[in-house]
């Protein structure tokens, strides 16, 4: 297989907290790799990691440890499971924001190292419209939006999708109702959205479908099991391997964009203009 096969980038975020958008990034992740795709899940919450609490897992070592010159990023990477790989969190953007042309050309190869290796690069964003949200979902090729049946989440996820499209020129969203008591619900919270965004924005929505709410995936999270090998069967567990059977459709990137090196030249370049603002 060619290192320069494109590589999908697929940025889950939701401009609020509490909608889970970790979970839905985890069990996305795992439901791709049960599709036979090789994922790699990189916990872009730098202040409050989750993914490593929702697995229970203990790294040792993460992205900041690759830029130090201290190891390279195969070495951080964590196995999860259905073979998925998780990038630990990491202090992340600020830091990045002082790199050198020597570590911008390094974190560019370790990535590119790994280009050959995944099929999909799910990113869980932190919460909010931080410049470090902002940054890592402009890198992405795919922006997933988790809203949920709470005023300030469909405010928040404006907000984002606002600053997105009016300041970074990105205009496709997608959206994914979290949950949801009933798929009306899910669907009246994807229009409500979508109306306003229409009204005020020049963007394009797409509705991936509602995840329901389900008891199971607080218990899930209580056994820091995924909310799919937990309860493989359950409500919600059905409806994350249905929204990603339709990201398994979405069209490769036929040019650079789709790139590991893409995301992360973008990211570098985003982050000394957010430092500064």
């Amino acid at each position: 297989m060619s290192s320069t096969r494109p590589v999908q980038v697929i940025a889950v975020t939701g401009g609020k907290g509490g909608v889970g958008k970790s979970n839905i990034s985890l069990n996305l992740s795992i439901a791709l790799a049960e599709m036979r795709r090789r994922v790699v899940l990189l916990d872009a919450d730098l202040g409050l990691a989750n993914i490593d609490v929702l697995l229970g897992l203990k790294a040792d070592k993460n992205l900041a440890d690759v830029l130090s010159g201290e190891c390279s990023l195969s070495d951080i990477l964590v196995t999860g499971p259905s073979g998925i790989k998780v990038v630990p969190a990491t202090s992340g953007v600020q830091q990045m924001a002082a790199l050198g042309p020597q570590q911008h050309a390094a974190l560019i190869h370790a990535f590119s190292e790994l280009s050959n290796q995944l099929d999909v690069l799910v990113v869980d964003t932190a919460a909010g419209i931080s410049d470090t949200v902002v940054s890592f979902v402009r890198a992405s090729q795919e922006v997933v939006v988790v809203v949920c049946d709470e005023p300030s989440s469909i405010t928040d996820a404006y907000a984002l999708i606002k600053l997105l499209n009016k300041e970074h020129g990105l205009f496709r969203f997608r959206v994914i109702a979290n949950m949801t008591r009933s798929v009306q619900e899910g669907q009246g919270l994807f229009n409500k959205l979508n109306v306003v965004c229409e009204r005020f924005l020049d963007v394009s929505l797409q509705y991936l479908g509602n995840v329901p709410f389900d008891e199971n995936v607080r218990k899930a999270v209580q056994q820091q099991q995924p909310l799919l090998k937990y309860a493989p069967q359950s409500k919600a567990a059905i409806a994350v391997r249905k929204i990603a059977d339709q990201v398994d459709q979405w069209p490769l990137p036929s040019s650079a964009r789709g790139h590991l090196e893409f995301f992360v030249e973008r990211l570098l370049q985003t982050a000394p203009q957010r430092a500064c603002l």
